[in-house]
């Protein structure tokens, strides 16, 4: 599972993804609640557009309600669970553009932060899923999930999270299976899309984690949604 990643910059996401960068900011590391951008098609068109990590974003849960964690859906049942159930059925699918992804590596005997990224040093994009809130007045808003799948035999994500834990790992999706993946027409379709990339495109090393800010949902800097 993922719950923290580098985002796609405002250059990558027009230079590799082709797609024009939302107006509203987002800051580079992402956690639960915070605005990142996601891609997804309206009508014929493929559009970016800032959405919030975590399906069901923290102030959409009733006080009295238990927090679930929200960030990653199992793309084995994700339309039995009734957080992504609807989102699914209705193939609310998206793109989730990235820089990198982190996961704890538990080799050592404790945990450490690793980051995994492109070999190639590209930008990629992970599937996921994206539901609509009504906020405020008209106003709507926009969150998303990634998927993942069991990863107990690739050769690289098996390597993350703890031990005697199921081993898994969200699905990163080919540039050339973009389309197909954002255009998918029934649940089946869908389906058969998520496997995982071979670990020779994909490249992981130890790194420390940065300061985290105190505000999840914070909007990001200036300078931050200039990158």
């Amino acid at each position: 599972m993922c719950t923290n990643y580098a985002a796609a910059r405002r250059a990558q996401l027009f230079r590799h993804f082709g797609i024009e960068p939302p107006d509203s900011p987002w800051r580079d590391e992402v956690y639960k609640d915070y605005p990142a951008p996601i891609i997804r098609r309206a009508g014929d068109a493929t559009h970016a557009d800032v959405a919030t990590f975590g399906m069901v974003p923290r102030k959409h849960i009733p006080p009295g309600v238990r927090v679930v964690d929200t960030m990653n859906a199992r793309a084995e049942t994700v339309g039995e669970m009734r957080s992504f159930s609807g989102a699914w059925k209705r193939q609310q699918l998206c793109l989730v553009p990235c820089d990198a992804f982190y996961e704890p590596n538990y080799e050592n005997g404790k945990a450490v932060r690793w980051r995994i990224n492109m070999a190639s040093g590209e930008p990629f994009a992970i599937a996921g899923l994206w539901r609509e809130w009504n906020e405020c007045q008209d106003d709507k808003a926009l969150s998303f999930t990634m998927l993942t799948v069991n990863s107990s035999e690739h050769p690289l994500m098996r390597r993350f999270h703890k031990p005697g834990d199921e081993k898994r790992s969200v699905v990163i999706v080919r540039p050339a299976d973009y389309e197909n993946w954002l255009t998918s027409r029934t649940m089946d379709e869908a389906r058969s899309c998520p496997n995982l990339l071979p670990a020779d495109l994909m490249h992981a090393e130890a790194c420390p984690a940065p300061p985290r800010v105190q505000k999840s949902y914070a909007a990001a800097p200036k300078e931050d949604a200039e990158k």
